[in-house]
This record gives C-alpha cells, sequence and structure tokens, in this order.
C-alpha cells in the first residue's frame, strides 16, 4: 500500500505513490471532539486567521484604586478564569496547592513601589508595559472586567511577604522535575502497543477495490524500515506537507478503496504501525528542497504566532517558559516533543498523533483549532520535526 514517493512530485509524478487528491483528508466539516469544549473563540487569532481585538493602551484611572482585596483574591486564583495569575505566579502566603514558575513571583509586589496605574497597565495589557510579556492581555481580550482588574491589583498591593511553602513539592523552585522511566514499548505498561495487532488486521484486510496493504507490500518489516523517519514531507501534487497521517487516508483511497479519515482509529494505528518499523532510525526531513525550505520557514514562523483569547504561541511555553511550570505542569522544549508520537495519553484514555496534539494546544489556550489536515499544521510539522532532526524514532510513545 504504502509506496515510498518523491519530495516533489513534478516530472516524476508518473513514479510517486497513487494518491486522492481532490477531498479533505479528515472529516467535513470538521467538529471538534465531544469530549472536549464546546466553546467557540472565533473571535481571537487562530493559526490560520487574524481576529484578536488590535491592542490599543489601557485605559487611564481616575485616582488610586480602591478595589475589593477579597475579591481580587478569589480572581487572581480562579482557576476557570483563563488559568488563574497562579499558574505562572507564586503569590504570597495564601498561593494556592501547585503554583507556576513561568512568571517571577509576585509574593512581595506589594513594596515594590510601583504605582495603581502601572499595576493596572500590566494586568490589563501587559504590552502596554513590556511588549515581549507572556502573559495573557486579561483586559483586552476580555478575560477580566475593568472592574474585576481593579480589584486583583488591589489584592496585589496586600502582597508584601514571601510566601511559604509546606514543603519542596509545592514550591515551584524545588519541585522535582518529572521523569518518565517507563518502557513504551511494553504491551503491558502501553496500552498504544496493541494498535500493532489491530493494524496488522487491516494491513491485511481487502478494501473496496479488492486490495489490501499487504497486495502491494508483502514485506511491510522491509519496505517500511526507514520510510516514516522522512516524514513530513512536502507534497507538489498537493502544494503542502503532508504527514503518514494524510498519506495514509490519501494513499488508500486510490488503491485500496478504504476511506481512512485522519483522526479515525484506523488511521491512527496505521500510523503507528508504520512508524514503530522505522523505531530507531534518526528522524531525516528534506531540509534543502525550494518548497521544505519555504514550508519550514513558515512553520517557524507559525510557532511565534500569538492566538487564542490568553494570546499564547508555541514558543512561548515550549521555548521563553521552557524548563519552568505552569501549574503542576512541566513546560518542555520543542526538541524532544516529535519522535514517540503517536503518543497513548495516559490522562485522556487515547492515542494521540501530532496534529491531535497540535489542535489540543490551541484549544488549551482558547483558540479555534484547524482541521488535521489544515496546511498550517503540516508546516509546524516539518518545522517540529527539523528541531528534531537525528532524533530515534520510538514510537508509540506514552505521556501522561
Amino acid at each position: 500500500m504504502f509506496a515510498a514517493f518523491p519530495l516533489d512530485a513534478g516530472a516524476e509524478s508518473k513514479q510517486a505513490a497513487p494518491m486522492e487528491l481532490v477531498q479533505p483528508a479528515s472529516a467535513t466539516p470538521w467538529l471538534r471532539y465531544s469530549s472536549w469544549t464546546a466553546t467557540d473563540w472565533k473571535d481571537y487569532n487562530t493559526l490560520d486567521k487574524t481576529a484578536s481585538p488590535a491592542y490599543v493602551p489601557p485605559p487611564k484611572l481616575n485616582g488610586p484604586i480602591s478595589g475589593d482585596p477579597k475579591n481580587g483574591e478569589k480572581l487572581a486564583f480562579d482557576r476557570t478564569r483563563g488559568g488563574s495569575c497562579v499558574a505562572c505566579h507564586i503569590m504570597g502566603k495564601t498561593t494556592p496547592a501547585l503554583p507556576g514558575s513561568v512568571g517571577p513571583d509576585l509574593s512581595t509586589i506589594g513594596i515594590w513601589g510601583r504605582s495603581d496605574q502601572w499595576l493596572f497597565n500590566y494586568v490589563y495589557d501587559p504590552r502596554s508595559v513590556n511588549p515581549q510579556s507572556l502573559m495573557p492581555p486579561w483586559g483586552t481580550h476580555t478575560l477580566f472586567s475593568t472592574l474585576e482588574i481593579q480589584d486583583i491589583v488591589a489584592f496585589l498591593k496586600t502582597l508584601k511577604e514571601p510566601s511559604a511553602f509546606k514543603d519542596a513539592l509545592e514550591n515551584p523552585a524545588t519541585r522535582p522535575v518529572p521523569v518518565d522511566t517507563r518502557d513504551n514499548l511494553d504491551p503491558f505498561t502501553n496500552d498504544g502497543m496493541a494498535a500493532l495487532e489491530r493494524a496488522g488486521l487491516i494491513f491485511s484486510r481487502v478494501g473496496a477495490n479488492r486490495k489490501s496493504c499487504a497486495s502491494c507490500h508483502s514485506t511491510p518489516k522491509s519496505d517500511f524500515k526507514t520510510w516514516a523517519a522522512s516524514m513530513p514531507r512536502y507534497e507538489a501534487r498537493l502544494n503542502k506537507v503532508i504527514g503518514v497521517e494524510e498519506f495514509i487516508t490519501r494513499h488508500a483511497r486510490s488503491t485500496t478503496g478504504d476511506n481512512l479519515l485522519m483522526q479515525s482509529a484506523d488511521n491512527i494505528d496505521l500510523s503507528i504501525y508504520l512508524r514503530y518499523l522505522a523505531n530507531g532510525t534518526p528522524i531525516k526531513v528534506d531540509t534543502q528542497s525550494k518548497n521544505s525550505v519555504a514550508a519550514i520557514k513558515r512553520g517557524n514562523a507559525l510557532m511565534t504566532r500569538k492566538i487564542g483569547q490568553l494570546n499564547f504561541a508555541c514558543m512561548d511555553c515550549h521555548s521563553l517558559g521552557a524548563n519552568k511550570w505552569i501549574r503542576g505542569q512541566y513546560l518542555t522544549e520543542t526538541k524532544g516533543q516529535f519522535a514517540h508520537f503517536p503518543t497513548y495519553r495516559t490522562s485522556r484514555g487515547e492515542i494521540w498523533d501530532i496534529r491531535k496534539r497540535f489542535q489540543w494546544c490551541n484549544v488549551a489556550i482558547r483558540a479555534n483549532e484547524l482541521p488535521p489536515d489544515a496546511a498550517e499544521y503540516g508546516d509546524l510539522e516539518i518545522a517540529l520535526a527539523v528541531i528534531n532532526q537525528g532524533q530515534k524514532l520510538n514510537a508509540p510513545g506514552i505521556r501522561h
């Protein structure tokens, strides 16, 4: 079923693996997964659309802030309001469990000598003070009202003593960095390994065209010993980057006749199988051809694009905020975040490919996700693969 194909079809298109090129490779219209929030953030940037409110300077105060510090504390600690301030900051002796460390410790901000207007401006929209700030524009993006921000500032002004932690786990400065020692290829440890048996059946299953994957690939272990390590790659016939999952969809339609949509169970199982066969092979995607170079450049730009109501970019968490804590979650660098996909998520009881992980990150920062076959995700995927170039495939992974 899966023949290697040239990086650029062009003049060599007769030798390229057959693919269906017209229909979307994912469900249409795309609907968010039923177990995820249904909230629509249409008024904020996505990876393919600019929609967020333009920056305007915060409003001027009429005088000293006289907000309610108790309500401000409640708002600052409310995890339903954009993740809460303590997702990134320590905020005095009443700080809830597992505060983050992406932002500075604010436990003594009340004696820093900042004016009410300065504090209000920074909370309302930190870009008014620091254009490079990672903090969400709480007021501009309507996460908090003007009066609520005044209450938060009133609370900040009460913070004048260092925090006190009951143990090393509560303090992000001493909290142990998580180390996963599980064997991801142990079927008794990783439920994702069960996909291999299912994929074997799919590989031999005869489709609508009376062919199976095995009809053309009777020796898959040798046929696909390294193939997945070269993916994703630019496909000229589609004028975009495709990964293993989209290739499965389009190639199956034109050969076996099966419609294995991206994010379907059969597609994910085959994706795991093909990557498993290439385990141990160093990632080596095309970084030389003109179209690949352009896609990588676009992907790198997308990594810095601010999206969603929280106004975050990929690199805010995985570069500038890397090796720090956001709540009880340790933020990792982009390197090391590719070779193990698809990955079994123990917290969800599901196998996710890299595109679903992209979608989850979008929704987590309150941005509408794109369909899994979106060109933007292809650009992101190849840019991430380049960062991880040389690392050996090790799928399926296992993560919380």
